[in-house]
């Protein structure tokens, strides 16, 4: 399971047009799905992402977790994260997960955010989604399972 972390100012993704998740200052997570992944290995980048502290102190230090800071989180299915680009130009998607087992997940990780952190919001499973941000730094961080 991988999370791409960017630190944001804002966020937001809409489906047809339409708003359906809006944050503020926080965290736009972009979350993919492998065909190994279980629930305990989306508790540990549940945790991690909590936990993670990119945010600055009063020294300007990357001190603060979102709850210091009152960050809020944007969650987003996200398949692209397990591209294999090594062969040819045409990514192959053959390692994420299948469409049932990762929908799962995501919405079991969607759950245990909201159960940490008191606003969480999210895309859209499988939809065309259109996201915008404004990426805060910028500051980018890469959490995979595969490394942890």
């Amino acid at each position: 399971m991988k999370f791409l972390i960017q630190r944001v100012s804002h966020a937001s993704v809409a489906v047809d047009g339409t708003v359906i998740g809006s944050i503020q200052q926080g965290f736009l997570v972009f979350v993919g799905v492998s065909q190994e992944d279980t629930r305990a290995q989306a508790d540990k980048l549940v945790k991690k992402l909590v936990g993670l502290r990119i945010f600055e102190d009063e020294n300007g230090k990357t001190n603060l977790a979102l709850g210091d800071v009152g960050g809020q989180v944007l969650l987003i299915s996200q398949f692209t994260l397990y591209a294999d680009c090594r062969k040819g130009n045409r990514p192959s998607f053959v390692r994420a997960g299948e469409q049932k087992q990762a929908q799962e997940l995501y919405e079991y990780v969607i759950a245990e955010c909201k159960k940490l952190l008191p606003v969480v919001e999210q895309g859209e499973f499988g939809a065309d989604m259109k996201v915008e941000l404004l990426n805060d730094g910028p500051f980018t961080v890469l959490l995979d399972t595969a490394e942890m």
